[in-house]
């Protein structure tokens, strides 16, 4: 009899999931539940196959040659264009796509991909930015909750944005990554160390679709001249 009951029930749900919901997206996301795996990892969630396309290192983008001092820090110059106004694109709520490294600098070739959400927000009266970004599906945190916060400053003198980042697990501000937009892309680099390595650390912000903005992280052991990129997200507004 529970048998019955329960491919009973099983068969007059699936019957009335056309009736219940309208849209594909929506659909997949009730066949994943009845399956118990998340439609984003199984790639049936149609906004899937556009963000792993996005989620790709773009060759028609090229990364500023990085010149350094006698002491060896790194020179930055910004762009002609640069502006105070170059993060206004991300002021609101996003949903974001990962793409991320499961090994960095070990020549690995395998990915992890997960869902994360972002809040972004003016301050300073308007001449910085913070954004908090929140997931449950970090890679290696085994489902426990991971915050991270990134606060972005205008320097109106040398017109160089810093982007400084600190993570709940670590609670440390990372140095800050410096640099510009030209053209709707910002190229933002640091000098730091990863597993006791000296590494340049660059973030990238391709900012040519607004509504669809890539964010990447590379590592380069050798001064910039190679790159090993190790993160992608693509941001889709919420509100």
């Amino acid at each position: 009899m529970e048998n019955w009951f329960s491919a009973k029930f099983t068969d007059t749900f699936l019957i009335m999931i056309p009736s219940m919901i309208s849209s594909t997206t929506c659909i997949f996301s009730v066949l994943s539940l009845l399956s118990g795996t998340p439609a984003w990892s199984q790639g049936k969630d149609p906004v899937t196959t556009e963000c792993r396309a996005l989620m790709r290192t773009d060759g028609n983008l090229s990364i500023p040659k990085l010149t350094f001092d006698m002491h060896g820090e790194l020179q930055m110059t910004a762009s002609a264009t640069s502006s105070i106004n170059d993060f206004d694109f991300l002021v609101g709520k996003w949903k974001m796509y990962n793409r991320r490294l499961n090994k960095r600098l070990e020549n690995c070739t395998e990915w992890t991909e997960f869902i994360s959400y972002d809040d972004n927000q003016k301050i300073l009266s308007g001449t910085a930015d913070i954004d908090t970004y929140r997931t449950t599906e970090m890679p290696g945190l085994d489902g426990k909750s991971f915050e991270g916060v990134t606060i972005r400053l205008f320097n109106p003198k040398t017109r160089l944005w810093s982007l400084y980042w600190v993570a709940s697990d670590v609670g440390v501000l990372d140095p800050p990554v410096v640099g510009s937009f030209e053209n709707n892309v910002g190229h933002f680099f640091a000098k730091d160390t990863f597993q006791g390595k000296k590494i340049i650390m660059m973030f990238r912000w391709d900012a040519r679709n607004k509504d669809k903005p890539v964010w990447g992280q590379a590592f380069s052991t050798d001064q910039g001249k190679t790159w090993e990129w190790n993160w992608y997200n693509v941001s889709l507004r919420t509100e």
